[in-house]
């Protein structure tokens, strides 16, 4: 396995605004495995999301280094995909064209248009919504967008999938239906993961280890957590676990000792 798959050394990210220089990001050091699922924690204006838009490279760093197997991040590519909070499906397409449309972009000069196709409908059946295809984003609930989401950024099949709250904007139970289908999907494809979330038991479930970054500005690492819970893991059976409630309690110990020192 890949050690140093993602790789962030000393990254800086500065905003120029019209009150001046605002630091965002200081000496950022991160390094992500391969088929590691790594969630990023930590209280608004953190620079969680600017982060993973660094590694996603819609934002341009203002110093260090950001590499992606290998290589250095540039700029977008479709060896990294990013699901936003926001589904961003195009209104006008149904799920099957919203998913086809970035399938295209990244095969079409590879491969003949039944096997676009075919990696359009085994996107959809990876989430479980080769029954909704040819419905329209109006005509699926939230929970449902965002799965079409999902699918359309793993039939890119990326190398690292993206996750900016994907699922900050639906209710309880479909929320954790839908943390649910993350772990079996991330189980299925084996794709490197990095997720910005505010919900520490979302993170305490889905990840190998938990960056937790200090306030802003200026924010950085202030600590990384190992989740050393065996897989797969079962929702139920983990509120009764220990050291699940163990290391819960210490994600929480640090965003409260980090929201007291802000006050």
């Amino acid at each position: 396995m890949e050690q140093r798959y993602v790789l962030l050394e000393n990254v800086q990210k500065v905003f120029d605004t019209r009150s001046g220089r605002f630091v965002a990001l200081r000496d950022v050091n991160l390094a992500v495995r391969q088929g590691e699922f790594v969630s990023i924690i930590g209280h608004s204006g953190c620079g969680k999301s600017t982060l993973l838009n660094l590694i996603s490279g819609l934002t341009e760093s203002s110093g260090g280094v950001l590499v992606c197997a290998g290589r250095e991040i540039a700029g977008p590519g479709p060896d990294r995909s990013v699901v936003f909070q926001n589904h961003s499906l195009l209104p006008w397409m149904t799920c099957f064209e919203n998913v086809y449309l970035a399938v295209e972009r990244v095969f079409k000069s590879q491969e003949a248009k039944a096997d676009l196709q075919r990696r359009t409908h085994e996107a959809l059946e990876l989430v479980g919504l080769v029954h909704a295809a040819h419905k329209y984003p109006h005509e699926i609930s939230g929970g449902m967008k965002q799965r079409v989401g999902i699918a359309r950024a793993l039939s890119m099949q990326p190398k690292v999938l993206l996750l900016d709250e994907p699922l900050g904007a639906l209710d309880a139970l479909t929320r954790a239906h839908l943390q649910d289908e993350i772990l079996r999907i991330v189980a299925a494809t084996g794709c490197t993961t990095i997720m910005v979330t505010h919900d520490v038991d979302e993170a305490v479930l889905l990840s190998d280890r938990i960056v937790m970054m200090t306030n802003g500005p200026a924010a950085t690492i202030g600590q990384i957590l190992d989740i050393d819970l065996p897989r797969p893991r079962q929702r139920l059976e983990l509120l009764q676990d220990p050291r699940y409630l163990c290391l819960r309690g210490e994600v929480l110990r640090f965003l409260y000792e980090r929201q007291d020192r802000a006050a």
